[in-house]
């Protein structure tokens, strides 16, 4: 295939990035460039490449041999292999520049005077000095409310006003191509293409997610990350997005913030989804009863095989999670009836589907108490080669379940997710 000497910006993300022999080296995320005095076409000073280890690097496009239709090719020679940190002078084009608005100057496209126009694409080029500049901008007219999506004008560089730094940091800019990268991740790699936008875009992009998406993304960002959303998102957006995660989660973020700043939102939260939180709130976050999730999959001993399958096929129970049931009296919602037991996950495929589950409970599997520690709890899961533990009372009641993920995060460094990030 010939290499490309002209190309859409957008048309690179998402390729894959092979070295000179053709091995893979990771997936182009974003264009960087460099703007210039007056409207000369701005550089193009290279990419920013994710490794298989989720890490982010920087490639300057001196290293790019080719851009083919399917792939960037680059030379030999060494490449940094530094986390990518956004440098004063740099601008991302995927963060910041799609979606922008502007104005088209152009007089060959009377129809875009005087009215604002969003940027679709950048168009790139090489020079006969081996340099990438952008030369072209696409844009669409900014519809009107019920309007038709206008058609997409490809206009010179230099006809485009509103693409300076200080422009590219005003307020309200759209997110529509972010969102459309982000679509097939998961919600922790959303989380960690986030934190590398800059601030603006990273609170404009959560503003756009619904609310279980970005509960999903809020768990997986840091404990600091978590607040500074929260702050910006305001309370009453907070409570909606607090009532949309886990309980433990939504526990674990309120008991990052002032206490009266929590209990506010705790008020503006459906009284169904705070009460869960505030019970494991009274708890110590380093106790299983402060790790545990006080929704794990709870059945009645009248509850068939089949049933019981069909509860932990649900697509939003973790791995973990689903890998216990437990069995009490009714009533089922925790905390419980009297606890009787637990069934196994593998147990529950060896058994046919009529069976009841209260036939082959495990009540001899020991428990877990609410004030048990995260060492008293770290030795259970090790002891017993289980990622999911019953937390029972005194009173002989299902209060919750700890997964091994739980413990994990507490286990590990507080920085662990930037380690992550930066592939360590």
């Amino acid at each position: 295939m010939a290499a490309l000497s002209k190309v859409f910006a957008a048309r690179l993300a998402g390729l894959g990035v092979l070295g000179p022999d053709g091995e893979s080296i990771g997936r182009v995320r974003d264009v960087v460039i460099s703007m210039r005095v007056g409207r000369a076409q701005p550089r193009v000073l290279g990419l920013v490449v994710e490794l298989a280890t989720r890490r982010r690097i920087f490639v300057p496009m001196l290293r790019v041999t080719s851009i083919e239709p399917n792939s960037v090719q680059l030379t030999t020679g060494n490449v940094s292999l530094r986390r990518f940190t956004q440098r004063a002078n740099e601008i991302l084009v995927f963060a910041q520049i799609l979606d922008s608005k502007v104005r088209v100057d152009d007089p060959e496209l009377d129809e875009l005077h005087d009215a604002e126009s969003i940027v679709v694409d950048l168009g790139i080029e090489i020079t006969r000095t081996r340099d990438w500049v952008v030369a072209r901008v696409a844009v669409r007219k900014q519809r009107q409310r019920l309007a038709r999506r206008g058609a997409i004008h490809v206009v010179d560089w230099q006809h485009v006003q509103g693409l300076t730094q200080n422009e590219l940091s005003m307020p309200d800019q759209g997110v529509a191509q972010l969102l459309m990268q982000f679509e097939d991740l998961r919600a922790a790699d959303v989380a960690n293409a986030m934190r590398e936008l800059p601030v603006k875009r990273r609170m404009e992009v959560a503003r756009a997610l619904d609310d279980e998406r970005l509960a999903d993304v809020v768990q997986e960002l840091p404990d600091d990350d978590q607040v500074e959303l929260m702050h910006y998102l305001g309370v009453d957006r907070g409570a909606d997005l607090l009532e949309a995660m886990d309980p433990d989660d939504a526990a674990d973020l309120l008991g990052e913030l002032p206490e009266t700043e929590a209990e506010s939102l705790l008020r503006l939260m459906d009284p169904e989804d705070s009460a869960p939180v505030r019970r494991l709130l009274e708890h110590s976050p380093d106790t299983a009863g402060g790790l545990m999730t006080p929704e794990p999959v709870v059945l009645t001993a009248s509850t068939t095989v089949a049933e019981a399958l069909a509860r932990v096929r649900n697509p939003d129970l973790t791995p973990a999670l689903a890998s216990l049931v437990f069995v009490v009296r009714p009533p089922t919602a925790t905390p419980t009836g009297p606890y009787l037991g637990c069934v196994h996950l593998q147990q529950l495929l060896r058994e046919p589907p009529a069976s009841l589950v209260g036939g082959f409970v495990d009540s001899a599997l020991p428990r877990l108490s609410p004030d048990d520690s995260l060492t008293a709890v770290t030795r259970y899961f090790a002891t017993y080669n289980l990622v999911c533990g019953p937390v029972v009372d005194d009173e002989d009641h299902l209060v919750g379940a700890v997964t091994v993920d739980d413990v994990l995060d507490h286990l590990l460094p507080e920085d662990w997710r930037d380690q992550e990030v930066a592939g360590q």
